[in-house]
């Protein structure tokens, strides 16, 4: 599976605040917050829900990955979404996992770094939901 999502009682803002803590515990920070319907509508389209996509990054790994293949900063920062399921009308929070990622450089020395930091983000998000 590329993903790993789990579900929360949360609302979209509450996961996104609760995320942004765990993840400064685990030495990841947020760079970049896209608010997809709020960018949709500058340019006058409408989506009827709530989605965020949130770039998150960890320098000490970014450089471990850059030094080792350049083609891996492809894969930075990772990518976390938080989102208001249709269907349930709860919280999604996913991750696109790191190891699908990073398995597309076919560099076996990536392997172990990619599954760190999986493990890493997976753990974070499991804290905040």
């Amino acid at each position: 599976m590329f993903d790993y999502t789990v579900e929360t009682n949360k609302t979209v803002d509450e996961a996104i605040q609760a995320l942004e803590h765990t993840l400064s515990n685990h030495s990841f920070g947020v760079l970049w917050k896209l608010d997809i319907p709020t960018k949709l509508m500058e340019k006058g389209i409408a989506l009827e829900q709530d989605f965020r996509v949130l770039e998150v990054f960890n320098p000490d790994v970014a450089k471990k990955v850059l030094t080792r293949n350049q083609r891996g900063g492809f894969f930075l920062p990772c990518k976390i979404v938080v989102y208001r399921n249709q269907e349930t009308l709860k919280t999604d929070i996913g991750l696109l996992r790191p190891t699908t990622q990073l398995a597309l450089t076919e560099d076996d020395q990536l392997k172990p770094l990619a599954e760190d930091v999986e493990e890493t983000l997976i753990q974070a998000i499991n804290e905040a939901k």
